[in-house]
């Protein structure tokens, strides 16, 4: 059986845009209705959501049917939590909170396995496919693809030094928590944090990375495309859902 390979990564690598769905309702079932709604990527999040390792599984389980690539946001950059996902199967992760190139630099040895980095090793996991995948341990970093979230006016002061550490395959910006470390709490859409953001996607791409970017504001993120996100995600689960319910009800009860 041959390595699984990753769309996603290849495809933010030659800078094709890549639309996608940030998901924080921590269900298979409804990863597995996103999934097959056509974006190109799903997120699933565990920093600011109740899931966690066992709720990603099936998630991932559920998607696997779906021409749709999963990435996962850890918790945190933690060797450990790295290397549990990455043993059910998860090909991309993002990472929140990366400060500087020593940060970013930890998180690349956490997913490559010795020498290059300090991955444990397990020859029986959903990752190889149970022992199945042919020289999993020497390849597995070929698919693997590892986003690192900036989010503070520090890590932009260090997002060329940050992009620049081999092994890093792209750098998402994180607007909520840069908007409230910039002095604009509640305020990711205000000009000031705009200009901040169009900024860093022009230095990580002058690095040769692609940025990744989240906003449900079709406009705003027309706007960051056009100023370089090459990942894109245009909309939340949760949101949707939120929003939909109350769209509905607000509409019926206006008609009586």
């Amino acid at each position: 059986m041959d390595l699984p390979k990753n769309p996603f990564k290849h495809a933010i690598k030659e800078g094709r845009q890549q639309l996608g769905l940030w998901s924080v309702l921590s269900s298979s079932y409804s990863a597995e209705i996103v999934a097959g709604a056509g974006y190109d990527w799903v997120l699933l999040d565990t920093e600011h959501s109740p899931s966690g390792v066992e709720g990603v599984l099936p998630q991932l389980q559920a998607m696997a049917p779906y021409p749709v690539s999963p990435v996962v946001r850890a918790a945190w950059n933690d060797t450990v939590l790295i290397k549990r996902y990455l043993d059910i199967g998860v090909q991309s992760l993002l990472l929140p909170f990366v400060q500087s190139a020593e940060e970013a630099a930890a998180a690349v040895a956490a997913v490559r396995y010795p020498p290059g980095g300090v991955r444990g090793i397990s020859m029986f996991t959903r990752a190889n496919r149970f022992g199945r995948v042919k020289d999993y341990v020497k390849r597995a970093s070929e698919e693997i693809c590892l986003l690192v979230q900036v989010e503070t006016r520090t890590a932009v002061d260090q997002v060329e030094a940050i992009a620049k550490v081999d092994g890093i395959d792209g750098v998402f910006v994180g607007p909520s928590d840069l908007a409230a470390s910039l002095g604009y709490l509640g305020q990711p859409a205000h000009e000031d944090v705009m200009a901040v953001i169009e900024n860093t996607f022009g230095r990580i791409r002058a690095c040769g990375k692609p940025a990744g970017f989240l906003t449900p504001d079709q406009a705003i993120a027309r706007r960051a495309i056009a100023a370089g996100s090459v990942f894109t995600a245009i909309g939340i689960d949760g949101a949707l859902l939120a929003r939909g319910s109350e769209s509905l009800l607000a509409q019926f009860k206006s008609s009586l």
